[in-house]
């Protein structure tokens, strides 16, 4: 299965995964608007892969078939104040 990856240039981090490349049509409309311009980065054979760096490879093989994209957001970012007071026994607001 070949997919073809853009990066956004809005969203720092975010990828879309399309199962044919430059063919946006399973894409909603108001998503495109977010993700702005999409910015190709690679063609993936996600036959020959058995993981992806930061998405699981069978969520996007789903998603690829169900819904015709597969949108991977970057990490949710760590407070490391709210880490700190965890690690100190101290509770946030």
């Amino acid at each position: 299965m070949l997919c073809a990856v853009y990066k956004s240039k809005k969203k720092p981090d975010t990828y879309l995964y399309l199962p044919k490349r430059d063919d946006f049509s399973a894409v909603p409309q108001p998503l495109m608007d977010m993700f702005g311009k999409p910015q190709f980065v690679i063609l993936l054979n996600l036959a020959t892969k058995t993981q992806l760096a930061l998405a699981d490879i069978a969520k996007v093989k789903e998603e690829l078939s169900e819904q015709g994209f597969y949108l991977q957001l970057p990490p949710p970012t760590e407070n490391m104040l709210d880490e700190l007071r965890r690690q100190n026994g101290v509770e946030s607001d």
